[in-house]
Order: structure tokens, then sequence, then C-alpha cells
């Protein structure tokens, strides 16, 4: 394999084969999201469980993953934004999008992902779907505002009602 499945551009055995193989821990939460990542695309689950935090590891069912990471054509990882976890972090935050065909369907997964460190050593914590911010495309129509449907009335006597 000379890509690394999770997007860096690197060889993988120059990315994320150390982690997985254990021969280094993951220096950074990102690092840490990125082998996770590959160990899906390569059904490692083994990697999957030693990866997941001990104090929320029995939420995780292996059999379960290990059946939709083998049923996944896995088709790109990009990370959104981080947030600490650094080096001298002990918590950070990575959120992504992964994308992945099952069933001839795409998907794209969005997450924000909780990193925990534990004797130096990173942990996925937990996950979850980022909130989206709705952004309105036109201005917002005040109950006593005329109605924009044209009518001359209030909006709360024409169409708000």
């Amino acid at each position: 394999m000379s890509q690394c499945p999770c997007g860096s551009g690197k060889s993988f055995s120059a990315c994320c084969e150390p982690y997985l193989t254990g021969a280094a821990d993951a220096p950074t939460a990102e690092a840490l999201m990125r082998s996770r990542y590959t160990a899906y695309t390569l059904n490692k689950t083994a990697y999957i469980e030693s990866s997941h935090d001990p104090e929320t590891r029995d939420s995780l069912d292996l059999e379960a993953t290990g059946r939709w990471a083998g049923e996944s054509e896995w088709l790109g990882l990009k990370i959104l934004r981080t947030e600490a976890g650094g080096k001298k972090d002990d918590r950070g935050i990575v959120e992504f999008e992964a994308r992945y065909r099952q069933n001839g369907e795409e998907v794209l997964h969005h997450e924000e992902s909780i990193f925990i460190r534990r004797g130096g050593t990173w942990f996925f914590h937990d996950g979850h779907k980022p909130s989206l911010t709705v952004v309105r495309e036109e201005p917002k129509v005040g109950r006593n505002d005329p109605c924009p449907c044209g009518s001359g009335k209030k909006y709360k006597k024409c169409c708000g009602s």
C-alpha cells in the first residue's frame, strides 16, 4: 500500500502503519483520528477497540463495527477542524467527514470526535454529529411587519396565522 488511506498524502508506512501495528502511539488527537479511519478502511477492529477510551469502550459493538467496516467501500477522510489535541494537551476535538459507499449508496458521515489523553496515550472518547447553524437567505419577517406576499396585511393576520 503506497498512499495512506487517511488522505494525509504520506505513505502508509510513514503515516498510520506505526500506530496500527503498535510500533508508536499517535502523538496528537488528529493523528489518532486519521489512524482510526485507516483502521476502518482495513477492518482492523482490534485497533479500533484498543484506541477507544477504556471508560467508554463498553459502548463499542466490535462485531457490528467489523461488519460495517468490511461491507463499506471507504472513499475518503476530510478533517474540517481541530481544537486542542496537541502534544501538550490532554483533550482534543476533531471534526471530520468520512465518505463511504455501502449497498451502492454513497454516505457522508460528519462527526465531532472527542479525544482524551490518558497516561500519555490518546484515546477516542466519544463522538456526536455537530449541530448545524441555519442561515436564512432572506431577512426574518416579524409578526407586525407587512406580509411578504404583498397583500398589504400584517404578517400575523395573513400568511403568519
